[in-house]
């Protein structure tokens, strides 16, 4: 009898096998909804392990902490969290870690929490063979939920900032060779490598779709971040609405100084870990958004189909072959 292997299913596939033994759909957002007499509560945990996430050369411990922090926020602002309460942390560390690492993780973390809001609560630690940062952060649900399977056809899709830099900020700490041919100037080198370390989200996105809301009957909007890479997120979207992406290459923003070639393009899609926020309204809503947030930027719509994704010229669909980063 054939065993299966996690590097076998993929992650995706795991998670929807683990969502068998859980609520109905309680897998289908990163964040947890949990229904309380007076507000909401969002819950999200994420993980960042050594060799798999980073090391001692690609990000220093202080810039992790805050990035291990930045990640979890991103979760609950792409569910409609309002307001940060606090986050528990869970350590794994090998016994030979010097004290003066964990310090500067903490520092870290607790200038992310001073920037976005929200407490330490408590943790755990334990002892393993390689450094190991869980985090778990609640949140209290806003008036607007935001979830994967809100999408609708008809809709635009939209997405804050630009991606690829954190891809591009990685590869430059690890040192990765580039082609020749390819000159990156200091200010996308400089600006690359702080998407990486530092990575920023929006905490008035929130406030924001609720000031340009054309129909308050709308209590629900398709949202998820990028943390997996754009193309991911689309995806997910499509998946979990049911319905078929069409993406607009020549809208797709990107660094004025970004190189052009089919690697980068690549790189851009499928890079990960640059925590903009990917959505879709309604095309009055999104014309409202536009004119108070110069950050948000149209790629495409959604139309009724297959769930999948294509692009509006067809030449561009050659980059659908490529694979979104794997966990396993």
């Amino acid at each position: 009898m054939h065993k299966e292997l996690l590097e076998d299913i993929g992650e995706k596939e795991l998670i929807n096998r683990l969502g068998k033994f859980m609520p109905e759909n309680q897998v289908s957002d990163d964040c947890a909804l949990i229904k309380a007499k007076h507000e909401n509560l969002l819950v999200n945990n994420d993980s960042l392990v050594e060799n798999v996430h980073f090391n001692d050369l690609t990000i220093c411990p202080q810039d992790l902490g805050w990035k291990a922090v930045v990640s979890n926020i991103s979760d609950l602002l792409s569910s409609g969290s309002k307001k940060t309460i606090g986050i528990t942390i869970s350590l794994i560390l090998p016994a030979k870690t010097e004290w003066i690492w964990v310090e500067e993780l903490y520092k870290g973390i607790n200038q992310a929490l001073k920037e976005y809001g929200g407490i330490i609560l408590g943790g755990d630690c334990s002892k393993g063979n390689q450094k190991t940062i869980s985090i778990t952060a609640l949140g209290i649900q806003g008036e607007l939920e935001l979830r994967r399977n809100a999408c609708k056809p008809g809709e635009i899709i939209l997405t804050t900032g630009i991606h690829g830099l954190s891809k591009l900020g990685f590869m430059i700490q690890n040192k990765s060779n580039f082609d020749k041919n390819v000159f990156l100037n200091e200010r996308l080198i400089r600006k690359s490598i702080e998407h990486f370390c530092r990575p920023e989200v929006y905490p008035n996105f929130l406030n924001n779709l609720l000031k340009t809301r054309s129909n308050k009957k709308i209590t629900k909007i398709g949202c998820t971040d990028s943390s997996d890479g754009l193309f991911q997120a689309v995806q997910d979207l499509a998946i979990a609405s049911n319905c078929k992406a069409i993406m607009n290459y020549d809208k797709i923003p990107k660094d004025k100084d970004w190189p052009k070639g089919d690697k980068w393009d690549e790189y851009y899609f499928f890079g990960g870990e640059d925590y903009e926020l990917v959505f879709s309204l309604p095309k009055k809503w999104a014309m409202n958004l536009y004119k108070i947030d110069k950050n948000i930027n149209e790629i495409g719509f959604f139309t009724n189909g297959e769930p999948s994704i294509e692009f509006k010229d067809n030449k561009q669909n050659k980059l659908l072959n490529n694979a979104p980063f794997k966990h396993f």
